[in-house]
């Protein structure tokens, strides 16, 4: 029986064995993404800002800065972590501060005004529109909030949400899900450490209890043995 127990604790380390290699394995991949993602990071140089007092501003003030981050986590409910944002690393490359890369661009578009120009008259719902410049105010809108048809809601549309906007908050929001899914791999790297060590541990455990003591005490490994021990010890 002891001899079966080690056999058992001995395949239990293997098994162990198995997942820290796993989990070093993994370790080593997803800090190879973080390397490349910080590399990229280097390559767009972009940079959030920060006063004196280390306290994020946008175009020079605060309150700029906090209405971005209410759009972030008040409309898109995004869970902002706050160590993320150090004045001492403006570089934009953790998930945190490309999402609020992302809402600064989106919120601009979203507050902005467009300056659109009829070349003719022209009468859209029984509303008629003189040629000459007008001035259209976004208030809010997202790409599907237009009426693309109008004629110059239609046009402000695609002035607004620019092929460029379009283009700057897909790049972030790779980068974001990029840093989330790093961070993803890196707690599975963990995960498969910790259960290859308690299944080392737990093999280990079973090989240490039935090791032989120093007074060479066997246990019988069956009924009969213990009752042939009996029947000896009474002759």
């Amino acid at each position: 029986m002891a001899k079966r127990f080690k056999t058992v604790g001995i395949i239990i380390m293997v098994i162990g064995l198995v997942f820290a290699v796993a989990g070093g394995v993994a370790y080593f991949k997803v800090q190879d993404g973080y390397d490349s993602l910080q590399a990229f990071s280097e390559a767009q140089n972009v940079n959030l800002n920060y006063n004196d007092d280390g306290q994020l501003v946008d175009r020079g003030t605060t309150e700029g800065a906090d209405a971005i981050m209410t759009l972030l986590t008040d409309d898109w409910a995004y869970p902002v972590v706050m160590a993320d944002l150090d004045p001492n690393d403006p570089l934009v490359n953790t998930g945190s501060e490309y999402m609020f890369q992302m809402a600064t661009i989106v919120y601009h578009v979203l507050h902005g005004t467009q300056n659109v120009t009829l070349a003719e008259d022209v009468t859209y719902n029984d509303e008629f529109f003189a040629a000459g410049a007008y001035t259209f105010d976004v208030d809010g809108r997202y790409w599907t909030d237009f009426d693309r048809r109008h004629p110059i809601e239609g046009v402000a549309r695609g002035q607004a949400w620019s092929g460029t906007a379009h283009g700057l908050v897909g790049e972030l929001g790779v980068g974001t899900v990029t840093h989330s899914t790093l961070q993803m791999g890196l707690g599975l790297a963990g995960l498969f450490a910790a259960v290859g060590l308690t299944f080392m541990l737990a093999g280990f455990g079973l090989i240490w209890a039935t090791r032989k003591d120093e007074l060479d005490v066997t246990i019988p490994d069956t009924a009969e043995a213990i009752t042939g021990r009996i029947a000896e010890s009474a002759s």
